[in-house]
């Protein structure tokens, strides 16, 4: 009787999960065609007031910054992860680790959020990380295994039902034997010869040989770029372990991205990466070096590439650095325009853990980096306990940035007064 219930309940759940996914497919159909999918109108909504909201703001007292910057609750948003601000300025998109992306309105511009809810609540998303803008204003979202397309996302997002496309459909960005539950969290962006980029970690802490010409081919443990339709797709750059910030700079166009490094060689190394890329097919020396110059002890033995391209900054050891943005706006000071803001979240593969703040790296005439120095900490304590852990730095029309949270389930927002 218990073998035949169980049987039961296993062919009801695998009932229930082909109805979903039959439904989640039929949608995605309908959506492409401009038809109503019936998603009711009652959004899921997050409250902006309370007690949650009120201990996020105290906890930001600890956050210590440079003279003449604040910093301030932007909105309570769960499991807040890559931010994409819309060029008109109407509504940020705020990514997740998990099946949800949000929406952030701040209607009467007091510079915080009067609505949170939930985007596109038609469509059954997969690991949504990735977020990102083209200038006219489409947005990209990279899921574990698809990227998507919202034209018009500014103006469609107030409804559930959402106009959309595929750019690489379900199953294709990686095959799909590859899919992992580590290093899933992809980040997108637009580069300046109007390619969509994707960044594609690999899953392992170092992967077995076996896997390297497989995932060379694939681009997985590199970041990739494509047309915006999803054509022309190749490997952009090779030897990176798990990318998770990445932007062009402005003045010169080349691409600079951060990586996170092997794990269980140390407290001390190796070293956290912010690495640029100053061209197409380079090789950035993964796994054969664990970070910097730290030979890996699995490929100690082999050769690597003789051609590595070695980082322009060395963080510090397992800090975890994630998102970044190059700094355009007109609000900080002088110092502040061309150079980098980077988000660091914090060890968890070190006895005395580091991170949990916001990194400035400035940039020499030549385009090299000059100086990293911490800009905004205070999120882990001196006992070691986290009250945040910043995962990615977005800029707003007014020049303010935007720091989000997914501890806390948070954006800030660190503003400048003269």
């Amino acid at each position: 009787m218990q073998r035949l219930l169980m049987a039961s309940a296993a062919a009801a759940a695998m009932f229930c999960a082909s109805q979903a996914l039959a439904q989640s497919s039929n949608n995605m159909e309908k959506l492409g065609q401009f038809r109503t999918t019936g998603t009711s109108m009652q959004f899921e909504t997050v409250d902006q007031t309370g007690e949650f909201a009120d201990q996020i703001r105290k906890n930001l007292e600890n956050v210590k910054l440079p003279p003449g910057f604040k910093i301030e609750l932007f909105a309570v948003v769960p499991d807040a992860r890559h931010i994409a601000v819309g060029p008109q300025g109407i509504v940020t998109i705020v990514g997740t680790r998990k099946d949800k992306v949000w929406a952030i309105t701040d209607r009467n511009k007091d510079r915080r959020a009067d609505e949170v809810k939930r985007f596109a609540p038609s469509i059954d998303f997969v690991i949504p990380n990735g977020v990102c803008f083209s200038k006219d204003g489409f947005l990209f979202i990279a899921e574990q295994n698809r990227v998507l397309v919202f034209p018009a996302a500014e103006f469609f997002y107030e409804s559930p039902d959402v106009a959309v496309g595929e750019v690489v459909k379900k199953g294709e960005l990686i095959p799909t034997d590859e899919e992992s539950f580590n290093h899933t969290a992809r980040v997108c962006d637009i580069g300046p010869d109007n390619k969509l980029y994707i960044t594609l970690g690999q899953p392992f802490n170092v992967p077995a040989p076996e896997k390297l010409d497989k995932y060379g081919k694939w681009g997985i443990g590199g970041i990739i770029r494509m047309e915006r339709d999803g054509s022309n797709r190749e490997v952009f750059a090779r030897g990176i372990r798990n990318s998770v910030g990445m932007d062009f700079n402005p003045a010169n166009g080349e691409l600079w991205f951060t990586d996170n490094q092997v794990d269980g060689m140390g407290d001390d190394i190796p070293p956290g990466e912010l690495n640029r890329a100053t061209g197409p097919g380079q090789n950035f020396g993964f796994p054969w070096y664990g970070g910097g110059k730290i030979r890996t002890n699995e490929y100690k033995d082999s050769d690597p590439p003789a051609d590595v391209v070695f980082p322009e900054v060395e963080m510090t050891a397992h800090a975890a650095d994630l998102g970044m943005l190059f700094y355009t706006g007109s609000m900080f000071p002088a110092e502040y325009k061309g150079g980098i803001f980077s988000a660091q979240h914090g060890s968890w593969n070190r006895t005395n853990p580091v991170g949990a703040r916001v990194m400035f790296t400035s940039l020499n005439e030549d385009g090299t980096a000059k100086e990293t120095k911490p800009f905004a900490e205070g999120w882990k304590q001196e006992s070691g306990e986290y009250l945040g852990r910043p995962v990615d730095v977005a800029q707003m029309p007014d020049g303010s940035i935007l720091v989000s949270d997914d501890l806390a389930g948070a954006v800030y927002r660190i503003s400048y007064q003269r």
